[in-house]
């Protein structure tokens, strides 16, 4: 039996927020991402491997059990819509909103919007949700140019700080949903290799756990 764990972490801001999770699990990887040409990173645990891949991927490796565990952001599971992973722990890491924006005078409007975004099967169970239809335009990058060029009302993206949107004169509209960073599973890796997963699982789980912890005593000492 096949005893290697594969974990599917995505780039950027979500695998830097994950090294210190894997680190507690005892998981540190041996090649530097940020140098490296591997595709498939060793770590410290000869049992243990990394694949480091774009965040839109994960949830396909992961179903398709071309990795075992992964990290994804909840947008992306939420617009990826698969049916084969558990959704066991919220890591709190990389945390955003999702956002209907767009100029502050279509705050309330009933009106049909034509919405840019990136998030197609979300935006559009969100306004079924409500009874409303929209057009939806995809695209998959600079969707605050969209307003700004009469190519879309409105548009449903990632927020952060909401300092984007405010350069480019739009501001949230409407909340659709609170994202962060989830561990996944591939339900045959579950059965498989179960006292493996739960294992990382644990050992992950404690560390949200100490984390959150610390997250909590520093917001009462600063509220003292």
């Amino acid at each position: 039996m096949n005893t290697t764990l594969t974990i599917a972490l995505a780039k950027g801001r979500i695998f830097k927020d994950a090294l210190p999770l894997l680190a507690h699990a005892g998981i540190v990887p041996v090649d530097d991402p940020e140098t490296s040409r591997k595709l498939i990173l060793d770590t410290n645990q000869s049992n243990i491997k990394l694949v480091v891949i774009r965040s839109s991927d994960v949830p396909t490796y992961v179903e398709y059990g071309a990795a075992d565990v992964g990290v994804a952001g909840k947008d992306v599971l939420m617009e990826y819509g698969g049916e084969g992973l558990y959704e066991p722990l919220d890591l709190k890491i990389a945390c955003c909103r999702l956002m209907l924006a767009g100029p502050a005078a279509l705050k309330n409007s009933e009106a049909r919007m034509r919405i840019a975004t990136k998030y197609v099967a979300t935006t559009r169970r969100y306004f079924a949700a409500q009874g409303k239809q929209v057009e939806i335009i995809k695209l998959y990058g600079s969707m605050e140019l969209a307003p700004l060029v009469g190519l879309s009302d409105c548009i449903v993206d990632v927020v952060d700080t909401g300092n984007t949107l405010k350069a480019n004169g739009l501001v949230p509209l409407e909340l659709i949903a609170n994202v962060s960073s989830r561990l996944i599973v591939n339900k045959a890796a579950m059965k498989m290799k179960h006292a493996l997963v739960q294992s990382v699982c644990a050992r992950i789980a404690e560390a949200v756990e100490i984390k959150e912890q610390k997250r909590t005593n520093s917001n009462r000492l600063q509220a003292k």
